[in-house]
């Protein structure tokens, strides 16, 4: 083969490899915008979910409130007096009404986060408070209970500087949390130094555990863990969830530990004192 051949023949097979890499961008490229068109309709999914969420759960809360008020009015008996059993009947629908209240205020702290539309608001305040406030506020629930809620003494622990209602939002999901798997024994709420800039909260129960292979999933939305004891406290499945990302925004992380049969300890650490560009960046 002469040299005019050989170089012929590299012509064509180099045109033959500009016409296949061609093809290739324009396939590419083909690929990138059906990407991005796709991208784009998951972006306004998300956000037609977000709103839905906002509107739906303001829209719930007024016909809550009215039921809520009209139970205490019975209660009270101020427009006459109640029998015992209509007394149990009044308490049974302020419970399920206090429950989906909840429910609609995970679900529109849900929104707010999607939506990065959530405040954190730190300020500088004692544990000792936080935990008697926790304490009160779980107070009749466990009354109702065979187990017990044991608050330790946060001695030696410094002031913190980060959003305490977020922070007993999160504690307040863990000790509802453990209550669906602890039909008797303890739950007991913790706090300790992790090293010399950050505070670790455990909350640890001696209920029925929960296997390994569904711990992972517990932070994501909507889970919920099947159990036998699930409807003694139900729940949005949002929960976890809301603790991961309030922890998150807090500078934070959240955990788990939990053996079947032995108990769970979910914990969160939180920094002594909030970033100041996590605060900004949240608000």
């Amino acid at each position: 083969m002469s040299d005019h051949d050989e170089i012929e023949r590299l012509r064509v097979e180099n045109a033959g490899l500009r016409a296949e890499l061609e093809e290739t961008n324009q396939g590419v490229l083909a690929l990138y915008a059906e990407l991005d068109k796709q991208a784009e309709q998951l972006r306004e999914a998300s956000e037609l979910k977000s709103r839905f969420l906002s509107y739906m759960s303001h829209e719930f809360r007024t016909p809550l409130g009215s039921i809520l008020s009209i139970a205490r009015l019975l209660t009270d008996e101020l427009d006459g007096a109640l029998a015992p059993e209509q007394h149990k009947q009044v308490a049974f629908v302020a419970s399920a009404a206090r429950e989906l209240s909840d429910m609609v205020d995970d679900l529109l702290d849900l929104a707010k986060v999607e939506a990065g539309r959530i405040t954190i608001s730190p300020a500088w305040f004692e544990l000792m408070d936080l935990f008697s406030a926790l304490r009160g506020m779980f107070r009749p629930i466990m009354d109702a209970t065979d187990a017990d809620l044991i608050f330790e003494e946060p001695t030696g622990m410094p002031r913190l500087y980060t959003d305490d209602k977020k922070l007993a939002q999160i504690l307040r999901n863990f000790i509802s949390n453990a209550m669906k798997f602890t039909p008797r024994g303890e739950i007991r709420v913790s706090a300790s130094l992790d090293g010399d800039d950050r505070v670790c909260f455990a909350v640890s129960d001696t209920g029925i555990g929960i296997p390994e292979e569904l711990q992972a999933s517990l932070f994501e939305d909507f889970t919920q863990v099947d159990s036998p004891l699930q409807k003694r406290v139900r729940g949005s499945g949002l929960g976890l969830s809301l603790c991961r990302q309030f922890a998150h925004l807090l500078g934070g992380e959240v955990g788990v530990v939990s053996t079947p049969g032995v108990g769970s300890v979910f914990h969160v650490v939180l920094p002594l004192t909030l970033p100041v560009e996590a605060s900004d960046a949240a608000v």
